[in-house]
Formats: structure tokens, C-alpha cells, sequence
């Protein structure tokens, strides 16, 4: 059992009375072009991996992706981009914002990096060295900055308020939400618009082919195989996700429903390697601690965490370690899952749209399988889910995020505490992957 007397990480001085809440969500992925759809598919387990074509721009390869078919871009224009300003625009509409009353001074963004346009450098070297290029050219350079989706987003929907954009590796997506939080728990807004977008650009995903980290078997949709024993790498994708914040006395004010509360947030940095995980999961089992003693959760711990669960033998070895080691006899009772057998690897944009599922895990309290999981890595023997989500009431989660460059952040989300404000369930589909016989014991408060 954790002894909470030995961390104190306190949280901000008006975050327990008052705590930034979400309010509006805007998901877009390989498997639906909105929120609602793309947590059917994570329920159901349908997956929107395949291979890439030729006529991608990815050379000779062809590497299951989560590629994003139905979305149709002008020539240079980043899908990226596009992806942003779709799930901007639901999570807006989501949040039922009364606009003459927003003073759009005080609405900020923290909108994370995307890799930037470079079909520049496939223009005819004549035709590129012209300034102003010709009328019948796309003006590449609009979107060559990796910051671009963070001007085009608030300049598209009118919000003028403090504008940040993050670039930490796979991580992007939850430090953009931390950010956002702490604006306007520092008062320097009234409310957020935070997340990230991603597509599979050549540059990356031939890097990381040449790196070896990229599953290749015969049958896509089966690549990604987060916490098995039988994996051989992860999968890339493309996705957003957006999210409205603000503070609870506001959308109770406004009569705002609520998805969740942030509980608490850390970021930590591994300090190890540029790539590599610390094998022994000692920070992240120490980041683990700081978000339940933060939250306040000392005694029950999280009742589901969305793992960060890439399909990687390195990562899915260290991440189980460190939920045991860092909630000791509570990691009995969570259940763990990734989304990333379903979407891929979403790079800059995985920590944003996998912490909107898992608000909306909370919302209709059903924790969602990780797919592809038949042979489970007995480190840390912690439930994983299998094939088979849990149907249960969630009040607390954890979302974690291991990146590149060192970068270890996590967020805890739990259900609002004013029960007027919580949003109402929507039923699974159908076809929903429920765990018939489980014996589920409760994690809930005495």
C-alpha cells in the first residue's frame, strides 16, 4: 500500500475547490471522422491499419499504417492541418459555448507541433527559387512550420487569446494539455482549446523503418500487439484530437456537462537515453506516484490506466513494471489498455486523442481492450484487458505517455464531482468486445 505521507506533491492552491474540468471533445482517426465513431471502433476492436501504397510518397515501402482515406486535401496541404481544424471545430460545438458572451481575448490554445509541408522540395528547383511563386503554386511555406496548426487553428475559429505549441516527441499531446490547464488555473484564461494532429509523413516513417522499430507481418491489421509477447514493433498513424478546458465554477455557471475532472498532471524526464526506456521503470513508477497522491487517490488508486502501450518489447516491459512498482498492491485492481492495435501510433497527436478515450472511457464506464493480445508479458502481471473490455464504473484514470527525447508525462482525470454536471452514458455498440465473465472487484471507495 502507498504511504502518502512520504510524497507530498501539492496540488495548485484553487485546483481542489475548484478544478479545470473538459467540457468538449473533437476526435478524428483512421477508423471515423468524429468522436463518437472512433470510440466504436476502439470498442468493437475495428481496425484502421493497412499497408501504405506506392503512391503514397513512401518510396518501395509498404508498412501497415493508420492511414486516414477519407479526408480530401487541396495539393500541399497538410492532412495534419486539416485533421485539426475537423476535430477543432466538434470539440467547439461539443463544449455548446455561448460566443457573444467569450471575451476571445481570454480563450487560449496549446496546440502541439505537426511535421511540416515539404513537397517544396519536390517543385521544379526554377519554379521554386521564384518569389512570389507562380499564382497557379501552392504557397507552401503556409504550413512548413511545425507551429502551423497552432496559428491556423486560433485564427480559424476567432480565439485570440495566449497561443503554445509543444514539441516533446510522443508525449506532445498531454504536455499541450498540462499547459492549457495551468492558463487557466493561472488565470490568464477563461478557456482552452488544447491537442494535437499527426500524419505519417515519409520523413518519419522511413526513419523509423530504418530505425527497426516497425511491425511488419504479414496481416496488418494484427502488426500492433501492445503487451504480448509475440510483438515486433509498433505501428504508425494519423489522428487529432481536441479539447476544451475550463474551470468547473464556469461550465457550472454555464451549464456545461462535464467528461472529467484533471486530477492531477506530471511531467518527469527519464534522463537515460534519446530512445531508450530506463528497464527498472523506476521514473515512471515515481510519475505514477505523483499523480495518485495528487489527485488524492492515496488509498484507492486509478481505476483504469490508457497506456501509452506501443507494441515495443522496451516499452511494454518497462510501462507494466512501472504500474506495479508504483501502486504496489493497487496495481491488483486496474485495468490497463492501449488503443494503439486499433489507430496505430499517433505520434504528436496519440496523447491527445488517447486521453479523450479515456474520458470518454469514463463517461460510459467501460475500459476498452487493447486488441491483438493473446499471449500476455507476465512483468508486473497486471490485467491488460485481452480481447475483452470491462464494462464498470470508472471514477479515476490514468493517461500515460513515454517519449522520445526522455519525456515521461502523465494525467489523471476523474469523474466530476457535482453529479448534476457529468455527462450522461451513451450505450456501447453492439458489437462492443465486453468481458462477459469477469469477476471485477471494486475500486471504488468504502
Amino acid at each position: 500500500m502507498l504511504e502518502p505521507q512520504i510524497y507530498r506533491f501539492p496540488k495548485p492552491a484553487d485546483s481542489e475547490d475548484d478544478p479545470v474540468v473538459i467540457t468538449g471533445i473533437g476526435i478524428a482517426a483512421s477508423v471515423g471522422s468524429d468522436r463518437e465513431a472512433v470510440w466504436q471502433a476502439i470498442q468493437t476492436g475495428q481496425s484502421g491499419i493497412r499497408r501504405t501504397r506506392r503512391d503514397e510518397s513512401f518510396g518501395n515501402l509498404e508498412i501497415p499504417c493508420g492511414m486516414v482515406d477519407w479526408i480530401e486535401t487541396k495539393p500541399h496541404r497538410l492532412k495534419s492541418v486539416a485533421l485539426s481544424e475537423l476535430v477543432a471545430a466538434e470539440a467547439l460545438s461539443d463544449a455548446n459555448i455561448h460566443w457573444p458572451s467569450v471575451d476571445p481575448q481570454r480563450f487560449a490554445t496549446s496546440i502541439s507541433t505537426q511535421f511540416g509541408d515539404i513537397g517544396y522540395l519536390y517543385m521544379d528547383p526554377q519554379v521554386r527559387n521564384q518569389f512570389p511563386l507562380p499564382a497557379d503554386q501552392p504557397q507552401w511555406w503556409k504550413e512548413f512550420m511545425p507551429c502551423s496548426a497552432s496559428s491556423i487553428i486560433p485564427n480559424r475559429f476567432g480565439l485570440q487569446g495566449p497561443r503554445l505549441c509543444h514539441a516533446t516527441a510522443c508525449a506532445s499531446g498531454l504536455v499541450s494539455t498540462i499547459a492549457a490547464a495551468r492558463m487557466i488555473q493561472d488565470g490568464g484564461a477563461d478557456f482552452a482549446l488544447c491537442g494535437a494532429a499527426d500524419m505519417v509523413h515519409e520523413l518519419m516513417l522511413t526513419s523509423f523503418y530504418r530505425m527497426g522499430v516497425l511491425a511488419n507481418p504479414p496481416d496488418p491489421q494484427t502488426a500492433c500487439r501492445p503487451f504480448d509477447v509475440d510483438r515486433t514493433g509498433f505501428v504508425m498513424g494519423e489522428g487529432a484530437a481536441m479539447m476544451v478546458l475550463e474551470k468547473r465554477s464556469q461550465a457550472r455557471q454555464r451549464g456545461a456537462k462535464v467528461y472529467a475532472e484533471l486530477a492531477s498532471s506530471s511531467t518527469l524526464c527519464l534522463a537515460a537515453h534519446v530512445t531508450g526506456l530506463d528497464g527498472a521503470a523506476d521514473t515512471l513508477a515515481y510519475l505514477i506516484r505523483q499523480l495518485v497522491t495528487k489527485a488524492g487517490w492515496d488509498y484507492r488508486g486509478p481505476d483504469y490506466i490508457n497506456a501509452h502501450g506501443t507494441g515495443t518489447s522496451q516499452n511494454d516491459s518497462s510501462e507494466l513494471a512501472g504500474i506495479r512498482q508504483g501502486l504496489d498492491q493497487l496495481a491488483d485492481q486496474v485495468l490497463v489498455s492501449s488503443n494503439k492495435a486499433v489507430l496505430g501510433h499517433l505520434i504528436n497527436a496519440a496523447g491527445s486523442v488517447e486521453l479523450a478515450i479515456t474520458a470518454m472511457a469514463m463517461r460510459d464506464g467501460f475500459a476498452p481492450p487493447p486488441m491483438n493480445l493473446k499471449n500476455q508479458e507476465e512483468r508486473g502481471r497486471i490485467d491488460c484487458l485481452a480481447e475483452y473490455g470491462v464494462k464498470t464504473r470508472l471514477d479515476r484514470a490514468l493517461k500515460l505517455s513515454l517519449a522520445f527525447g526522455g519525456h515521461v508525462v502523465g494525467i489523471g482525470l476523474q469523474r466530476c464531482q457535482e453529479e448534476a454536471m457529468q455527462r450522461a452514458s451513451v450505450p456501447l455498440a453492439p458489437e462492443a468486445r465486453v468481458r462477459k465473465t469477469a469477476q471485477v472487484a471494486s475500486r471504488r471507495a468504502a
